[in-house]
C-alpha cells in the first residue's frame, strides 16, 4: 500500500511540475491548447497571474517530493499527508469555482494518496 502511495505522491507531483511550466513558461503558448475555454485575448494580460499560479503550483511539487525523502516514516506520512492535503482543497476549490475537470485531474488524485496513506497507517 506504501508504494501504491508513493507512486500517487510522484504522479501528483509530476503533474504539479507540468502545471508550474505550463503556467510560468508556456502560458502564451501552449496554454492556449490546454485551456481552450479561456478567451484567447486574456492569455497577455493574465501572464502574470498565471505565473504566480505557477509558482505555488511549484512549491506544492516540491513538498511532495520533499516527503519522499524523508528519512523518517512517519514525517514522511506526515508531510505527504500535508502537501496531498493542499493539493485536495485546491483541487475541489477550482473545481468548484473554476472547472469541474480540476476535480478529476488534481483533487481525485491527491485524494487517491490519501487514502493509500491512511490505510497504510491502519495496517
Amino acid at each position: 500500500m506504501l508504494i501504491a502511495a508513493k507512486i500517487i505522491i510522484v504522479v501528483v507531483a509530476l503533474l504539479h511540475l507540468y502545471f508550474l511550466w505550463l503556467e510560468m513558461f508556456a502560458w502564451t503558448t501552449k496554454a492556449k491548447k490546454v485551456f481552450r475555454k479561456f478567451p484567447e485575448e486574456l492569455f497577455e494580460p493574465t501572464k502574470t497571474l498565471a505565473a504566480n499560479q505557477g509558482l505555488y503550483n511549484g512549491f506544492l511539487s516540491a513538498g511532495l517530493i520533499w516527503s519522499l525523502l524523508i528519512q523518517d516514516s512517519q514525517w514522511q506520512i506526515y508531510v505527504a499527508l500535508f502537501f496531498l492535503g493542499c493539493v485536495a482543497i485546491a483541487g475541489i476549490y477550482g473545481a468548484m469555482t473554476a472547472s469541474k475537470k480540476i476535480f478529476t485531474v488534481q483533487a481525485l488524485p491527491a485524494l487517491f494518496g490519501i487514502a493509500l496513506l491512511l490505510a497504510h497507517q491502519m495496517l
